[in-house]
């Protein structure tokens, strides 16, 4: 069992504690064969991204606007497609758990596709939410950390990040933050920490008002 102690915890959504990979793999595995792309290649960095920045990333000759234009596309195809949509294991008690705790989520979805999404899984909506709209920059840039942690009111030392993808580890390390790594992808890029899901983090109010994590961590 580990202890980890923050003022803040900055919450990823897909991958973190919304398992949305049904409806990834569906809409991306075919932008990807209709760019004529190795679609099992373009499904390992698609996760954590912003649209565009994956785009960028696969077809990196192609004009940007072009990127921008699907992935209006895109995200209007995965808001509509909730299928399979369900909570990570652990998820809705964790959720709980934080309800009266300073939590954001700071998510690659545009706002619209994060509604879609944490409703599907029947998960509560923090009031503070940083969503592709609100940034200038793709995680990995760690602007959306950051901005989560400023609209808290916390120093970036003093939140943890929650996330499962290369991208986003990479994100909450450049902020300054801890990193507690979800899942099988999350494993394999180096977090602070690593879980095999939610059900191995147990939250509590400490003494000082802060949050303090109980953690039996994966492997």
């Amino acid at each position: 069992m580990l202890t980890l102690t923050a003022s803040a915890l900055l919450l990823d959504m897909d991958g973190t504690i919304v398992n949305s990979d049904a409806v990834v793999e569906r809409c991306w595995r075919r932008w990807a064969e209709e760019h004529g792309l190795d679609a099992d290649e373009a499904m390992k960095i698609v996760h954590g991204r912003q649209g565009y920045a994956t785009m960028a990333v696969l077809l990196p000759d192609r004009p940007m606007e072009l990127n921008h234009e699907d992935n209006r596309r895109m995200l209007a195809a995965e808001t509509a497609d909730v299928d399979g949509v369900v909570p990570i294991t652990g998820a809705p008690a964790f959720m709980a758990a934080l309800a009266a705790l300073p939590h954001a989520l700071v998510t690659s979805a545009d706002r619209a596709l994060a509604e879609a999404r944490m409703g599907a899984a029947a998960l509560p909506m923090p009031q503070v939410r940083v969503t592709a709209e609100c940034v200038g920059a793709s995680k990995p840039d760690p602007e959306g950390f950051l901005k989560g942690a400023a609209e808290l009111g916390f120093a970036p030392e003093d939140c943890i990040v929650f996330e499962d993808s290369e991208a986003g580890i990479t994100a909450g390390k450049a902020a300054g933050m801890r990193v507690v790594g979800v899942g099988p992808r999350a494993a394999a890029h180096a977090p602070d920490v690593s879980v095999a899901d939610l059900s191995h983090v147990l939250i509590e109010t400490s003494a000082d008002g802060g949050i303090t994590l109980r953690i039996t961590t994966a492997g």
